[in-house]
């Protein structure tokens, strides 16, 4: 098997045409066509398609125009029927299960969590920011250690807090849990709203397609990626933009090309001359080529993920990717392309090939640089084969695979929504309040008016119920004398034997100007102030001959004494004195 030839093109040095092709040990070092736009790279991909299908190869085809799998089904043989999955979210009354989060291992979960991450920065590259990502990444790594997550938890998990609390819960990662728990928790209203505001825009838009969301939104996924790559079946991803929309396009190829890498690297378990060779065919794959592209490059031969790229630029794709594909691809063909990729290409061509010819390729004409028993070749030209004869095409066969693949991989879409529906009325339920017992609303009404809760009588009866509150939570207080008046009166802190106290009335008057403000009074110390003290008492003779003087306690008048001069120690009879 390993010297299985794929055909695909004819050489042309001399007028001397000899077909050839490349073995399948020369193919796990990956393919790479690039070329400008009608110029004959879908017929080569799709020759070798056919080929690989007809040898009972195990093919993926991700195709972003649907031209090319709509082509290849026709050539599929009837043994084959009920090897072929066919992926066309466009079939909206049957929608095909895909969750990228079911069943992902632990030590596979950051592929998924940076897979993920890499589909949606590629697609929103203008607006996206890291809070964006650092919120969002926490959110997919929490719902992969929840059972039964989609991507629609990802909504729901930042706005659901009995729906977060469930997932929380669930958490072994303390790092996740520490997120959750001690910083997005407390985050401030406005904060947390500004922070979930672009993935509500983003991936909210992206999820509220009922294309997307009855694709996405199943907990199970139809098929099993690991077992279509171990059992050599055909997959068939008919993602034309046209249909489905240019976002949701790239989004559903690169999150299948995720879902690929991951069953290619679950390989890891059987032993690698067990391995069976998979080809993924990727057409335009600068639509799907995120910053993981890389890492599948350099690490998909060893798990037989053989890759064939095609698109039509250097420049579609970032430079990180670029350098990933040119140091890791193992042939390289070169269709016309324009100036700027001449002058890089030319390095690999060179010298047989310049800028100049580079840029002056006929139709179905190539320069290519070919690994042969693993060992790149020098450049050369060639022709491309013509497309296969439409004699070998079975034209009934188109339906046959469709209906087949509908029966077994499909579910009825009233199906789908009712279940995604009754998700999301459990998640309404959930999140209604439950009544909050409030004193103001709740207390044993003292008349009727506190038994009319209305918004009409709310005026009437907000009063009453504020008072009871501030009174249950008002502390304890210690019950004092006034120091002018005497009257007893409650403070809520310590007392200062230098300082005076005065009650509200008292408090009032001195506002007025009726009597001394607290703070120009001065209070002589009295060590004697307590419940139990003995009264003294002096001679009116000795009060006489004191100054007036002013004691804040209880024992001292309402008034200051007024008291006339006297030249004796003595009274006359008569005499009155003023108190």
């Amino acid at each position: 098997m390993s010297d299985h030839i794929t055909y695909f093109a004819r050489t042309n040095f001399r007028n001397s045409e000899v077909k050839f092709g490349i073995k399948v040990d020369d193919r796990r070092r990956h393919m790479y066509f690039i070329g400008k736009t009608g110029m004959g790279k879908s017929t080569v991909l799709e020759n070798m398609i056919i080929q690989d299908i007809r040898a009972g190869k195990g093919v993926c085809v991700i195709d972003p125009h649907g031209d090319l799998v709509e082509k290849v089904i026709d050539f599929i043989p009837n043994s084959r029927v009920n090897d072929v999955v066919y992926f066309n979210p466009s079939d909206l009354d049957h929608p095909i299960a895909f969750n990228v989060l079911e069943h992902v291992d632990e030590s596979e979960r950051h592929l998924v969590v940076s897979g993920l991450i890499g589909v949606f920065k590629k697609i929103w590259a203008d607006s996206w920011g890291p809070r964006l990502e650092y919120v969002l990444h926490h959110t997919i790594s929490a719902l992969l250690e929840y059972p039964g997550s989609t991507l629609l938890g990802i909504m729901r998990m930042l706005v659901d807090k009995p729906f977060r609390k469930k997932v929380i819960d669930q958490l072994s990662d303390p790092v996740v849990k520490s997120f959750w728990v001690d910083e997005y928790s407390k985050y401030p209203d406005r904060f947390q709203a500004e922070a979930i505001a672009p993935i509500q825009n983003k991936v909210g838009r992206f999820l509220s397609s009922a294309l997307i969301r009855n694709i996405l939104g199943q907990t199970k996924s139809s098929f099993n990626m690991r077992e279509i790559m171990d059992g050599q079946k055909i997959l068939l991803i008919n993602l034309s933009k046209g249909r489905v929309g240019e976002d949701n396009s790239a989004l559903l190829g690169a999150m299948m090309i995720t879902k690929i890498q991951l069953a290619a690297m679950s390989r890891v378990n059987i032993p690698e001359n067990e391995r069976k060779d998979f080809y993924l065919y990727v057409d335009e794959f600068q639509n799907f080529a995120t910053e993981s592209f890389a890492g599948i490059l350099s690490e998909a031969r060893k798990y037989r993920l053989n890759l064939i790229l095609a698109h039509q630029y250097i420049e579609q794709i970032d430079e990180a990717v670029a350098a990933a594909v040119f140091g890791n691809v193992g042939t390289i063909i070169a269709f016309r392309v324009g100036a700027a990729d001449a002058e890089f290409l030319e390095k690999e061509f060179y010298p047989t090939f310049t800028q100049f010819d580079l840029v002056n390729l006929a139709k179905y004409q190539t320069y290519l640089k070919l690994m042969i028993d693993g060992v790149a070749s020098e450049g050369f030209s060639a022709n491309t084969l013509p497309p296969i004869d439409e004699g070998f095409s079975d034209p009934e066969i188109k339906g046959k695979v469709i209906m087949v693949s509908r029966e077994r991989y499909a579910s009825p879409r009233s199906v789908i929504e009712e279940k995604i529906s009754r998700w999301s009325e459990s998640s309404r339920q959930e999140t209604t309040p439950a009544p909050v017992k409030n004193d103001r609303f709740n207390k044993k009404p003292t008349d009727n008016r506190a038994r009319n809760t209305s918004y009409s009588s709310r005026p009437a009866q907000t009063n009453e119920p504020r008072k009871e509150t501030s009174q249950k939570t008002k502390k304890p207080g210690q019950e004092v004398d006034c120091s002018f008046c005497g009257a007893k009166t409650t403070i809520n802190f310590k007392p200062n034997p230098n300082k005076p106290i005065y009650c509200k009335n008292c408090l009032d008057l001195s506002k007025q100007g009726k009597i001394p403000s607290p703070s120009s009074v001065k209070v002589v110390p009295q060590q004697e102030i307590k419940n139990d003290k003995k009264e003294e008492f002096i001679s009116l003779a000795e009060a006489l001959k004191a100054k007036p003087s002013t004691s804040f306690n209880k024992q001292i008048p309402n008034q200051t004494i007024e008291n006339k001069p006297e030249e004796s120690n003595t009274l006359n009879p008569g005499e009155v004195v003023k108190f």
